[in-house]
């Protein structure tokens, strides 16, 4: 195991090198699409065993709904990857330049990041999602899938080969980790830092955990979504039923679902059971403090103080009342895991100060959290959403996958 990925490491770093210009790189997505429509009976043939050993192993309902490939998954992937191609090359574009009394003239330009490993789990859309964001941003990628989805992960990723050797591209610039050992992933986090220059996390809480633990590569990412949505004095009561409803209940599994509903305590009268009877009658359990109890007429359970900083990823909210916008926002700075949070407000000051002082990574306004998604800010997909404090942060695409660097020039100048 050690040789071979060694070997995985060295063949990243000399790929790395190969410079691949914008037109060829458009070229080898485009017939990766191709090879994705002529393979689709194969592709759902692989997925079936892999399906088929999740059934077995009785993994949840959620995840085999995650883990499924079907005409209308794979007509989204080859979207997905038409929107990259269309997307400008994020590598050697100036980001500014300017010159000094000195005479030297001095440009910021972006540059790919390295090479990438991503470890994820589940979705075998994440293969072809990465590789192509990875690839057309000028990083080689070393990817490493979940044992659930080893059949549809390598098949995406023999056929990205395809396309690259086709267009006599480096075909390491895409490689797959064919081992299943969990071994794999401690010995990439600890031993690959002469080869790896970045890992990226996409999976529960436990692996994100192991892996920023773990590390001694820098890691995007971020390992739990505790986003608040806070119901603002002046907030508009129809507007606010709606976003909740779709914030909290649209899809609990991701990491963009509100687990936390803040109320203003001027609105508790008129707002408390219209918002939380929408969320109870649609299948969702209230645990609330006990101003909300006194409040709300429905079934509710009484928040304990661990409540607030729990990730329910269930048709489960906790509901809080606060003083003011001032107590929202140091609720959720105290809470909150610097990911999605939101307010609903008709007031532009209100919203101003929230949407400055949230230290979230994505602050919204009258928005749903749900939103917090690369494809949904027209990213083309995303390798993950990053709650780092340092960039990037926030969904990560494709211009968030480069550096930059200082190019400086002058006529002979020296240092006095």
């Amino acid at each position: 195991m050690k040789n071979y990925l060694f070997k995985l490491g060295k063949k990243g770093k000399k790929a790395s090198i190969e410079i691949v210009k914008t037109k060829k790189k458009d070229k080898v997505l485009s017939d990766y699409c191709n090879l994705i429509l002529k393979n689709q009976l194969k592709i759902i043939s692989e997925n079936k065993k892999d399906l088929e050993k999740a059934k077995k192993q009785k993994l949840k309902e959620n995840l085999i709904k995650r883990l499924t490939i079907d005409k209308k998954k794979l007509l989204q992937i080859i979207n997905s990857i038409k929107m990259i191609i269309k997307f400008k090359d994020p590598v050697n574009i100036t980001l500014n330049k300017w010159k000094r009394p000195s005479g030297l003239k001095i440009k910021k330009v972006t540059t790919s990041i390295g090479v990438i490993a991503v470890i994820y789990e589940s979705r075998p859309n994440v293969t072809s999602d990465v590789a192509s964001l990875c690839f057309k941003s000028g990083n080689p990628v070393i990817l490493k899938g979940g044992s659930e989805a080893y059949h549809s992960n390598k098949f995406f990723i023999s056929l990205f080969r395809k396309a690259l050797i086709k267009n006599k591209v480096n075909k390491d610039y895409v490689q797959f980790i064919d081992y299943k050992s969990r071994k794999v992933v401690d010995f990439l986090l600890t031993k690959m830092a002469n080869f790896i220059d970045v890992i990226i996390p996409r999976g529960g809480k436990n692996l994100v955990k192991k892996i920023q633990d773990l590390s001694k590569i820098p890691v995007i990412g971020h390992l739990e979504g505790i986003c608040h949505t806070y119901i603002d004095n002046n907030a508009d009561l129809s507007m606010s039923k709606k976003i909740t409803l779709n914030a909290k209940l649209r899809n609990t599994a991701i990491c963009g679902a509100t687990e936390t509903i803040l109320i203003h305590q001027k609105s508790l009268k008129k707002f408390c059971n219209p918002i939380l009877s929408n969320l109870e009658e649609n299948g969702c359990k209230i645990i609330g403090d006990s101003k909300i109890k006194k409040f709300y007429k429905g079934k509710i359970r009484i928040a304990k103080e661990s409540d607030w900083s729990k990730e329910y990823l269930s048709s489960t909210v906790s509901v809080k009342s606060v003083k003011n916008i001032n107590e929202a926002i140091s609720h959720i700075n105290k809470y909150g895991t610097m990911h999605t949070d939101a307010i609903i407000t008709k007031n532009p000051k209100s919203a101003k100060i929230f949407l400055k002082e949230v230290k979230s990574s994505i602050a919204m306004h009258n928005t749903s959290t749900q939103f917090a998604d690369g494809g949904e800010f027209g990213f083309g997909g995303e390798v993950g959403i990053s709650t780092n404090t340092l960039p990037p942060r926030g969904p990560v695409g494709l211009n968030q996958l480069v550096s930059y660097k200082y190019q400086v020039s002058s006529n002979g100048k020296i240092r006095k």
